[in-house]
């Protein structure tokens, strides 16, 4: 025993001093020096120095650049990565999916901003915080941005920037003949010219002005610029586009499989303009279904090498917005060459099946083809069609009754098959990933006028399962159609979901199973079914969107590779994304990749770059998160608006969604809004954390608000610049919460949780650190 602890005390000394020289790599260190840094004196605790310093030589975690001189192998314990800068004291050096992310002191950042790439060494096992190991920033490798959106105010000789980002923490200094007209309160882009430091603020120019604070444009613009996303097309591009011709000539009719004289339609939302996909669908001879994927052909007007290549590259994804759609491509594109307007010959894309009425496939068709849609459905009225199976269910007026008659017997078709596929998908071990998804009415100027949640139906569900089908047959061919020269697969883009980290994913077992739900964690298939019973019984409850949201976060996030890993969600063993190439790029690289194996000689099959379809492909993932983290600022922003304008002391009722040792999180059932009441502005009792049960627990009353709980609450407070909400708690499941306003005892205010106000780390509360420079330094008795 007295062994172990030997050595676990040597161990401990090692790792202080390779933590001191990791912060201090600007010059070598003697051993003297660490005589001095260690207040070492007696020649016992000087020898023993020296041999902590030869393992360290050793193990290639230091090294000797002069006699007696050390320094850091900066490589030796070093990772590349990500800073997510959550909190102005700390952040997290992100790197690597099935590792902890790295807990870094903001004064060890040195002058590393939000999203930047930088190396980061780990300091050792002795250096944790929570379950997170501790570094430093070491080397900027990459700026992350080059420029911040942000609100100005404007003084006598200079302005600052108040960056709209919730991770940028620190106002860009803006001199006075850089301020290029903006006034106060406008929302600017902002250069960066000089990166701040630990000891100096970023320095900047005004290159745009947006408009005013709280404008609707204004601050979506500035929502898209924060997020280093495009807000309008070059000339160039919109020129390049405007020559396309319009004519589809019969020389390129010739080429392809002519489908105009069947049946087929699209089904979208009811303000939809592009419409990338329809269905076609007719009977065969034998009785069997032949259903059509049909596909706008994108790269037949977008060819490689051109501008709008580029541009489409580039942007790799068209971005949603509460209010608006910033397309992937020009409009001359995305909502009239490519969108399969009804009534218009298209050149499409397409995957055909063969299928028998009891959802067998039969045969399958790959190839560029000619449609012409007959007719356009919104989602409501297809689904009017599949809940009425008698009478006009359309509009009378403009829908007469043979195009319902026309319509009834191939939509309540697809519908049966659709199911069909559906069951056969969760059979194989899909997971039910379905969560609420937040609309907004507006009024012309942009302003919330209410909020509701969109419902997902049969109609929205039969595309979908149509959709998926093509994509995971495409991908399917392509992985099986081998090359003749070897026997590996050929080259695609596929659309990969990665099985959970088993560590997030036990922690949300244990998580789920204090409110009474078993997940299995021991197969793919055991989780599944466990994780969709889960979902089954949370329907209708008021934890259902909390739980969904967590267990979607629990997961690996979905990416672009050329790898083939499957798609754990969805339990394919092989899926791409073949069916919006009007809005996303990868897409198109699939179309292209079909098109060469359909009509390249075997031999040629593998003349394709898989490392540049690789880089694309990573790009393409990265573009999509971020346009995907801009949705939900826009969602959060109008979130916030709506609530700012409902009358003050409205209750509303709302569930705890999370609990934290500062405050606890509360989402409005009825608008799905998520707000803070903190700790502090609870005169009831003094509540602390309870961290291992999710709860906060009053010390004097033994009050408990635990996660899930139903509450009462009023709006506090709204800050549309954070986007951010304060709540007043009023009542818990039907009690209301005491009028008591009895300030707390100073007694209280120094209790353990101290009165903080901090964002804790992921894992645990920040705790009391020393500077860099005292790193590592041992306390001495």
């Amino acid at each position: 025993m007295a062994k172990n602890k030997q050595k676990s005390y040597y161990d401990q000394l090692k790792a202080e001093i390779l933590a001191f020289l990791s912060v201090n790599i600007e010059r070598p260190y003697t051993l003297q020096d660490l005589f001095t840094h260690y207040d070492v004196k007696n020649k016992q605790e000087k020898a023993l120095y020296g041999m902590l310093v030869e393992d360290l030589l050793e193990e290639g975690k230091i090294y000797q650049i002069d006699k007696g001189k050390y320094t850091v192998d900066v490589n030796a314990n070093a990772v590349v990565g990500r800073l997510d800068h959550v909190n102005p004291k700390f952040g997290f050096i992100r790197y690597d999916d099935t590792k902890p992310d790295i807990w870094v002191d903001a004064d060890d950042l040195k002058g590393a901003i939000d999203g930047d790439l930088v190396k980061a060494t780990i300091y050792g096992e002795f250096y944790k915080k929570g379950n997170n190991p501790e570094g430093a920033v070491i080397e900027i490798i990459e700026r992350g941005r080059k420029e911040i959106v942000g609100k100005i105010q404007v003084f006598g000789n200079y302005a600052l920037v108040r960056p709209d980002h919730k991770n940028l923490h620190d106002d860009i200094f803006i001199p006075k003949d850089k301020i290029n007209g903006a006034t106060k309160d406008d929302l600017v882009i902002v250069k960066i010219v000089e990166y701040p430091t630990n000891v100096q603020q970023g320095v900047g120019e005004v290159t745009e002005i947006l408009g005013k604070s709280g404008d609707n444009n204004a601050e979506m613009h500035a929502i898209l610029a924060e997020f280093g996303l495009p807000i309008r097309f070059d000339k160039a591009i919109e020129e390049e586009a405007a020559a396309i011709s319009e004519v589809i000539t019969e020389e390129e009719i010739k080429k392809r499989r002519d489908f105009r004289e069947i049946l087929t339609f699209t089904i979208d939302p009811h303000d939809a303009k592009d419409f990338d996909d329809a269905l076609s669908f007719r009977i065969l001879e034998n009785q069997n279904y032949e259903i059509g994927v049909h596909i706008a052909d994108v790269t037949h007007y977008v060819q490689e090498g051109t501008r709008l290549e580029e541009e489409a590259l580039n942007r790799a994804t068209s971005v949603y917005l509460v209010d608006r759609t910033i397309p992937m491509l020009p409009e001359k594109l995305s909502n009239n060459l490519c969108s399969l307007r009804p009534h218009e010959d298209k050149l499409t894309f397409s995957a055909v099946f063969e299928m028998t009425h009891d959802g067998r496939l039969i045969n399958e068709w790959f190839g560029r083809t000619v449609i012409h849609s007959d007719h356009r459905f919104t989602y409501e009225d297809a689904q009017k069609v599949l809940e009425n199976e008698e009478g006009d269910v359309l509009n009378p007026a403009t829908e007469p009754d043979e195009i319902l008659e026309k319509y009834r017997f191939p939509l309540h078709t697809l519908n049966h098959l659709a199911k069909i596929l559906k069951k056969e998908r969760f059979r194989n071990g899909a997971i039910n990933f379905e969560t609420n998804e937040v609309k907004f009415k507006l009024d012309e100027t942009g302003k919330p006028l209410g909020v509701v949640l969109k419902i997902r139906k049969d109609a929205h569900k039969l595309i979908e399962e149509f959709m998926l089908l093509a994509n995971k047959k495409v991908a399917e061919f392509v992985f099986k159609l081998k090359n003749e020269a070897n026997s590996e697969a050929n080259t695609m883009v596929y659309r990969v979901h990665e099985p959970p980290n088993p560590e997030k994913l036990q922690n949300f077992a244990n998580f789920a199973g204090r409110f009474g739900f078993s997940i299995k964690t021991d197969s793919d298939k055991t989780l599944s079914n466990s994780m969709n019973k889960m979902m089954a019984e949370v329907e209708g409850t008021p934890v259902q969107n909390v739980l969904e949201q967590l267990a979607v976060r629990t997961m690996s996030k979905a990416r672009y590779t050329t790898e083939p890993l499957g798609h754990f969600g969805l339990a394919f063993e092989h899926y791409s994304h073949f069916t919006s190439p009007i809005r996303r790029y990868p897409d198109m690289m699939a179309h292209r990749l079909l098109q060469h194996y359909l009509t390249a000689l075997p031999k040629d099959r593998n003349k394709v770059s898989h490392d540049e379809y690789e880089k694309k492909s990573k790009h393409s993932s990265d573009r999509e998160k971020l346009a995907a983290e801009a949705e939900r600022a826009s969602i959060k922003y109008k979130q916030v608006e709506f609530m700012s304008l409902q009358e003050r002391r409205t209750i509303f009722t709302g569930v705890v969604t999370g609990v934290t040792d500062f405050g606890i999180f509360v989402e409005i059932t009825s608008t799905s809004c998520e707000g803070m009441v903190r700790l502090a502005d609870l005169k009831d009792d003094f509540y602390e954390w309870d961290r291992n049960n999710y709860r906060v627990v009053g010390k004097r009353t033994g009050r408990v608000i635990n996660f899930g709980d139903t509450v009462k609450v009023t709006v506090k407070g709204t800050d549309l610049e954070r986007r951010s909400m304060d709540l007043e708690l009023v009542g818990l499941e039907g009690k209301s919460m005491p009028a008591s306003s009895t300030k707390r005892s100073n007694k209280d205010a120094t209790s353990s949780r101290g009165g903080r106000r901090e964002k804790p780390s992921r894992t645990a509360p920040k705790s009391s650190r020393t500077s860099s420079k005292d790193k590592g330094k041992r306390k001495r008795k």
